[in-house]
């Protein structure tokens, strides 16, 4: 069955395709009787209109996208995605607002796909997640003149809005908790340094590290559970041992998993000799012995909030600024616990 037309709706309707036209576009030029008909019409037909119309005439596309440049592998086994995307899609579901979604290899790609979408109006805007310390996205948004909102921490210099979660003050939360239970030497493994917001925790972690007069040390990973377990065999295979870490807090939940598992086959009691938290709190935490503590976020609402910033940008809303971020809380379960008493650990 072929897609209607304007002309199948002219046909039925006995007007010409130019009072279609009028009547769907809301523009004068048919009577508001004629319009009603016309438009019933359309409803009953099915009829959508095409990309290729709305870029010709300047309209609206309908639709948002999002471009996600990460690897497959390790996207596909991170819940933090599919929670945030689930909590895009069920607000966007509210006005039937498609979402285009797909994954590049790098930014030059993903620019290159901004520039085709707002050429084509294929897209009204567009959620931006992953901001860099350096992103060349944001300037080209600017120059485009195409709404977006980042999802996580703000450019610090202007720009599109954005809507995050306070950073520093999940750090801050973690360290004190094991300060508090007498950790001295507290590590971090971390995701790509790259990307802004693992900058903001990796100062935090600098600071309140500082702060509480631990000694504070971090290890880079790009979020895969392959990288989570080699970076925390790497910190608790130190020679000395007045070198490793009593306490790991890791940037998500998959490398915590992976770090677990990791410290077990070092022989590690969990919590009696080495205490784990997470970043991002899921279903995964509670699923290992001992489940995780977890710094824990609304990351669905986070992401209804995102869709509903979007769509008052693409509508002629503010373009900037960014809403006091909610800072994470702590989820206690028994992978974290006071200290090894002579403060050294068990010997790897």
């Amino acid at each position: 069955m072929k897609r209607p037309t304007m002309q199948d709706i002219a046909r039925r309707a006995g007007v010409t395709k130019a009072a279609v036209s009028f009547a769907l576009n809301g523009r004068p030029g048919v009577s508001d009787l004629t319009r009603r008909r016309i438009l019933a019409i359309a409803e009953e037909l099915g009829w959508r209109p095409s990309s290729a119309a709305r870029a010709l005439s300047g309209g609206r596309a309908g639709s948002f996208g999002m471009v996600i440049g990460r690897p497959a592998r390790t996207l596909g086994l991170e819940p933090f995605f599919m929670q945030l995307l689930s909590g895009i899609q069920a607000e966007l579901t509210r006005d039937t607002t498609p979402l285009l979604l797909t994954m590049v290899e790098d930014q030059a790609a993903e620019i290159a796909l901004y520039r085709d979408w707002w050429a084509r109006r294929l897209v009204d805007g567009v959620f931006v997640v992953d901001l860099q310390v350096d992103d060349a996205r944001v300037p080209v948004l600017q120059e485009l003149g195409m709404p977006a909102v980042i999802i996580g921490a703000p450019c610090g210099t202007g720009g599109p809005p954005a809507v995050g979660h306070d950073e520093a003050a999940g750090v801050e939360v973690a360290v004190r908790h094991l300060a508090e239970l007498g950790h001295r030497r507290v590590a971090r493994v971390s995701g790509p340094a790259h990307l802004r917001h693992i900058r903001i925790r990796e100062e935090a972690f600098a600071r309140v590290t500082a702060q509480w007069g631990l000694t504070g040390r971090s290890v880079e990973a790009d979020y895969s559970g392959e990288r989570g377990a080699a970076a925390t065999r790497e910190l608790l295979s130190a020679a000395d041992p007045a070198a490793r870490p009593t306490a790991i807090l890791y940037d998500n939940d998959v490398m915590a998993l992976s770090g677990l598992t990791a410290a077990h086959g070092l022989g590690l009691r969990v919590p009696a000799d080495l205490s784990l938290v997470a970043w991002d709190d899921s279903a995964l935490c509670e699923l290992v012995s001992p489940s995780l503590t977890a710094l824990s976020r609304d990351v669905v609402a986070h992401g209804a909030h995102a869709a509903r910033r979007l769509r008052q940008a693409a509508g002629g809303g503010p373009h900037g600024g960014l809403e006091e971020p909610p800072a994470p809380s702590l989820t206690l379960r028994g992978s974290t616990g006071p200290a090894p008493a002579d403060g050294s650990g068990k010997p790897v």
